[in-house]
């Protein structure tokens, strides 16, 4: 695909501790390992957490003589000028350059944004082929895609996200003639079923219909995405008991086919030759 220009996949969500970054980053190392070429991009100066999970990734593949592929990694830090207008002009630049740069040389684009508004986030949104935004399973996540009214449970208007998102879906579409596919991933799902489970996934599969959007599988909540940041690592590395401070278990494995069906889910190009299988 390099020759045609990267396929764009960007992880958003305007709430902080959804996941976008782990999300992210097992995305990038699953296609690397399927043999694509992939970069990733961190927008988030802020926090830098995608930056700081390949740095630690690096850290540990070199302290241990490990060779774990290893994505093309670019920081985007935000102006800090005086003047709005001059800001956002040189964040064009510097994101226009990034981008050009790379869609030519890679398979796929990891974009992870901050968990907040802002130009350089606008500008990933608008560049998405695919928008990833993983949600959180409980009802004050579900915040972000839309105001829910607190009697019926029902959602009443869209959030400024949810608008945000639509504008940049308009934008692209009027200037490129294509659009961005959004999907909403339900993310650290409870091992134990209950009734406020149940709610919010009802809940999200009606938002999807009114937000013209997808709902994907989710990903569980699992210890092992917290215990792995540290490392750099993810669920599709090999994972020896020195790294991990324990023998891998049914979790990872079960971490691994959550994430393979959510690369089947989003139907990327080229996704039919992404097996589910180990």
């Amino acid at each position: 695909m390099a020759g045609g220009g990267a396929h764009i996949i960007t992880v958003g969500n305007e709430k902080g501790g959804s996941g976008k970054s782990t999300t992210a980053l097992h995305l990038a190392v699953y296609l690397l390992h399927q043999g694509y070429c992939v970069a990733t991009i961190d927008v988030d100066s802020r926090q830098q957490t995608l930056t700081r999970y390949i740095r630690n990734r690096r850290a540990s593949a070199e302290a241990g003589g490990r060779a774990v592929p290893m994505p093309k990694h670019v920081h985007l830090p935000t102006a800090w000028g005086d003047s709005i207008a001059e800001n956002q002009r040189v964040e064009l630049d510097i994101f226009t350059r990034a981008m050009t740069q790379l869609r030519s040389t890679v398979d796929f684009i990891v974009i992870d944004t901050p968990g907040f508004d802002g130009n350089l986030a606008r500008l990933a949104h608008g560049a998405a082929d695919s928008l990833i935004t993983p949600i959180n399973d409980s009802m004050i996540d579900l915040d972000v895609l839309a105001r829910i009214d607190p009697r019926t449970g029902q959602p009443l208007e869209a959030s400024p996200y949810s608008r945000n998102v639509h504008k940049a879906r308009a934008e692209k579409q009027q200037r490129t003639g294509t659009g961005i596919d959004w999907v909403l991933v339900r993310n650290r799902i409870s091992n134990l079923g209950s009734h406020n489970a149940a709610r919010v996934q009802n809940l999200v599969e009606s938002l999807a219909q009114g937000l013209d959007c997808r709902v994907a599988e989710g990903i569980a909540e699992r210890v092992i995405f917290r215990s792995l940041f540290l490392t750099g690592m993810t669920v599709f590395d090999p994972l020896e008991a020195d790294i991990l401070g324990a023998a891998p278990s049914m979790s990872h494995v079960n971490a691994r086919h959550e994430y393979r069906a959510l690369v089947a889910a989003l139907q990327l190009p080229d996704s039919r030759q992404l097996p589910l299988s180990a």
